[in-house]
């Protein structure tokens, strides 16, 4: 028996926003933004009236691995039939005069995204010119990044990435895994290798004049113990200043 409808169940949840590029003008830029949406988890993406064609041969490299981004796009003649599924459309850009929306934050249009009912889709224009004031007016919302103002300047790539990782949040995405690190050495470790130091270098008469050579161990010393180096490391370097004070081989 379905419980759809039944009095208490959980609402659906929200499909995840569909990406819709508008006029876009290099195929470069159509792959990078592939490989932005799958990063995290989005793979539905349309595009209208793309200027130089689709498919284009330039997505591919520069989508590094979205194939399936690409294999499953779509190409639409207007932005209008682009987004005729969806509920609630909304336009990256700045605010665009003569147009009055509800201006959002990518965190704030995540948060939306997930709590309306229905398809959703994000919409970029193209890489110079940006959104015509009649695409915006056909959005519900606008989503504005908050941005450095003396410096404003963000390709689609990044456009599309800022939107997607925050909508992204609410899923369940692995992190990549984390590699343990060597634990740090004991003191004793880093004693022993400031002495292979100081019988090397005093050997080599580093330490003029002499009398700097206490601060001049005292540096040493300081730039030695700060380094959280582990056992590993504390061998390797054993072996480098060893190899060092050898005379060279004869080739």
């Amino acid at each position: 028996m379905s419980t759809e409808n039944a009095p208490g169940a959980p609402p659906p949840a929200a499909p995840p926003p569909v990406i819709v590029l508008v006029r876009p003008q290099l195929g470069e830029n159509i792959g990078k933004a592939a490989r932005a949406m799958l990063n995290f988890g989005l793979t539905e993406l349309r595009l209208v009236t793309p200027r130089d064609g689709w498919p284009n041969p330039d997505a591919g490299p520069a989508a590094s691995g979205a194939d399936i981004v690409l294999a499953q796009a779509r190409v639409f003649d207007s932005l209008a039939a682009a987004t005729a599924d969806c509920t609630h459309i909304y336009a990256t850009t700045v605010r665009k005069r003569g147009v009055s929306k509800p201006v959002l934050t990518p965190e704030d249009a995540a948060r939306q995204v997930r709590a309306t009912a229905g398809r959703s889709a994000y919409v970029f224009g193209a890489e110079r010119s940006g959104l015509e004031t009649d695409d915006v007016a056909l959005a519900h919302s606008i989503v504005t990044v908050p941005i450095n103002p003396e410096f404003g300047s963000l390709n689609l790539a990044q456009a599309v990435i800022l939107l997607a990782y925050e909508w992204s949040k609410g899923e369940a995405l692995a992190s990549p895994p984390e590699a343990p690190l060597d634990p740090v050495a004991p003191h004793a470790e880093y004693e022993e290798l400031i002495q292979h130091f100081v019988r090397d270098l005093d050997a080599a008469g580093y330490f003029f004049p002499v009398d700097r050579k206490a601060s001049t161990l005292r540096a040493l010393r300081t730039m030695l113990t700060k380094t959280g180096w582990s056992y590993n490391d504390i061998r390797m370097m054993h072996g480098i200043v060893t190899i060092l004070g050898r005379t060279p081989r004869s080739r």
